[in-house]
C-alpha cells in the first residue's frame, strides 16, 4: 500500500481550539481507516510545522479524499509527499541505465 508523509499547520481555528486536537487526531484516524488506510505515526513538532504524520492508503483518490475530509473541518492546512521505502528505491536505482 502506498505510504504518504504529511507536514501540517493549524491554522487560527485551530489553535484557538488547540485543547480538541486530540479528539480531531482520533476523528482522522478513523476516517482513514474507515477508508482503507491507517494512520502510522503522528507527531507535534517545533519549527517550520506544527506536526508531522505518516500513513498508508489504497492509492492518491484515497488519500485526497481523506485529506480533503480532514480540511475542511478548517483546523489545519496540509503537505503532502508520497514516499518510497528504501528498499523500493534501492531498486529502482539499479534499474537506472
Amino acid at each position: 500500500m502506498p505510504m504518504y508523509v504529511v507536514v501540517g499547520n493549524f491554522t487560527q481555528e485551530g489553535i484557538q481550539k488547540i485543547k480538541d486536537s486530540p479528539n480531531r487526531l482520533e476523528s482522522a484516524r478513523k476516517q482513514l481507516k474507515s477508508l482503507g488506510g491507517e494512520l502510522k505515526d503522528f507527531y507535534y513538532t517545533m519549527g517550520r510545522y506544527d506536526f508531522v504524520l505518516t500513513c498508508e492508503a489504497p492509492n492518491d483518490e484515497t488519500m485526497t479524499k481523506w485529506l480533503l475530509m480532514v480540511g475542511r473541518v478548517g483546523a489545519v492546512r496540509t503537505e503532502t509527499l508520497s514516499a518510497i521505502p528504501a528498499e523500493k528505491g534501492a531498486k529502482i536505482f539499479k534499474e537506472l541505465p
